[in-house]
């Protein structure tokens, strides 16, 4: 088995890191999107409100692209829309 250099090793423990917080952004905004459609009415506003920061971060860390978290805010601002009446 080759060596491994020291660059190769960080580069190892950066990816390590970056996939762990990578993902739990990721799982945080589909978490927080899950719980905004389950939400009762008298409660989607404030729902609505934390998964569309929860989506944003993820968008900002990377873990979502940018037009995808831009489209799950549509979706659930449409969702909400409808069930105001």
């Amino acid at each position: 088995m080759p060596k491994k250099k020291r660059s190769a090793l960080k580069r190892i423990r950066q990816t390590r890191r970056r996939t762990t917080i990578k993902t739990l952004a990721k799982s945080a905004a589909r978490t927080a999107v899950k719980a905004a459609r389950a939400a009762t009415p008298d409660a989607l506003e404030s729902a609505i409100k934390r998964a569309a920061s929860a989506l944003d971060r993820a968008a900002k860390r990377g873990a979502v692209h940018k037009n995808a978290a831009r489209r799950g805010r549509s979706r659930l601002a449409k969702r909400a829309a409808k069930a105001k009446g």
